[in-house]
């Protein structure tokens, strides 16, 4: 490749107007009110967005094929047909009031990257894929994540072929009805790298005025499942002063938490968002109550006392309140970290085309936590309006939605090795 071909590439920006005209397009299917999406995982909604995505991977001239789990690998050859592929996506199922961006972003980035490359004519050494994996929201099926928790061997081939959804299917029947049952074991798409464009889902980068995220990290989750013993009373009829409240000492758990949560600073979250009773009745005391508290830090070694504080907290509440509490640990999932390597090809590429940009840590889990456990990994975000997402309202615009698509672009270029380079 001469030097003025090579600065050529330097240069290379995707397609904005095509990017967004097929956002715009694949928002048609399972489109609700408000501009809205609603595709849930393997659903019909689902189903006819993976065609689409395969006849445009197709028209672009990559072979399609899928795994066990129904994930979708698109692949342009290389010129070293023996080394892995540098993998982009991310994925096209949604929430059942979800928006337009959410997922979708990364697998059409990854694709814009495809065709421009094929536009300017350029090839890689490593090959290049586009990924979409299975069921990330976690709406129909649980768990969420669960096609690349599959494929790194965080659920096993019986477990995920018996999962059944909300509506009673099978997942392995359904994968098969819908053509997307592979042949491919855990693992068996390999993988030089993979990165993951993404709207951020919060207001950070929007509040900062940054155009890109370069994510170094996502945090660690715990769930502590709390119970609220007391005694059941009639509203009537029982003095304030008599009472033992499980839901009133919930209330104050939760405010409690919530204070716990902003003492250790802002990248501390705890929230809860769900409570139920065992009574559910106008005009009783609750004598039980349960509710689940989510608690995220990027630090290990934080987030667990974050978790300790928390249950200690709960704990005071109840003594005071005269109630009784247990606290179980539901789930617990390590800070993860991304490759300094594909950071830095990300960092790099954004600065060499001009892009502001930020590194920070993700605040939510994404299907790239689970792929950093086995291939070099990173991500990307850009800004979505007032850092909304999981919601119709949710919105990125077009050139930041271009912008994130050439970083990710020269990354991927940089991973992979331009042939005749």
């Amino acid at each position: 490749m001469t030097s003025n071909e090579l600065s050529n590439v330097g240069n290379l920006r995707v397609d904005e107007d095509r990017l967004w005209a097929r956002h715009m397009e694949m928002a048609r299917i399972g489109a609700i009110a408000g501009d809205g999406s609603c595709r849930l995982a393997l659903s019909p909604e689902d189903a006819a967005a993976r065609s689409l995505f395969a006849s445009w991977c197709k028209s672009a001239g990559l072979s399609v094929n899928s795994d066990r789990a129904g994930n979708m690998f698109a692949v342009r050859p290389g010129q070293d047909a023996k080394l892995p592929a540098i993998a982009a996506g991310s994925h096209l199922d949604t929430q059942p009031h979800g928006g337009r961006f959410d997922g979708v972003s990364g697998v059409l980035a990854a694709l814009e990257v495809i065709e421009t490359l094929n536009d300017a004519g350029i090839d890689t050494i490593a090959p290049l894929a586009v990924i979409n994996w299975t069921n990330e929201e976690g709406v129909r099926y649980a768990p969420g994540l669960m096609g690349s928790s599959w494929y790194v061997g965080q659920i096993s081939d019986a477990t995920l072929d018996a999962t059944r959804s909300a509506d009673g299917a099978i997942f392995a029947e359904e994968v098969r009805a819908l053509g997307w049952h592979g042949d491919q074991g855990q693992q068996g798409f390999a993988m030089g790298a993979f990165f993951e464009l993404h709207i951020e889902q919060g207001p950070l980068l929007e509040k900062l005025d940054r155009q890109i995220g370069i994510v170094t990290s996502v945090q660690g989750l715990l769930w502590l499942d709390v119970v609220v013993v007391g005694t059941d009373g009639h509203a009537g009829t029982t003095p304030l002063e008599h009472r033992k409240d499980a839901l009133l000492a919930t209330a104050r758990m939760i405010a409690r938490l919530n204070e716990v949560g902003r003492s250790f600073g802002p990248d501390a979250r705890v929230s809860v968002g769900r409570i139920s009773t065992a009574t559910n009745g106008p005009s009783t005391i609750v004598g039980e109550s349960s509710f689940v508290i989510d608690i995220r830090h990027p630090d290990v070694a934080t987030l667990a006392r974050l978790g300790e504080n928390c249950a200690t907290t709960c704990r005071d509440v109840a003594a005071e309140s005269d109630c009784l509490v247990t606290l179980t640990e539901r789930i617990s999932v390590a800070p993860r970290m991304f490759d300094d390597s594909c950071i830095t090809a990300l960092e790099g590429a954004a600065e060499d085309m001009g892009f502001s940009n930020l590194r920070m840590a993700s605040g939510a889990l994404h299907d790239a936590s689970n792929i950093a456990s086995v291939v070099p990994t990173a991500m990307i975000f850009v800004p979505c309006r007032d850092g909304i997402s999981h919601n119709v309202k949710e919105y990125a615009s077009p050139n930041d939605l271009a912008a994130g698509a050439t970083v990710l672009l020269h990354a991927m270029l940089k991973k992979a090795g331009l042939s005749g380079g």
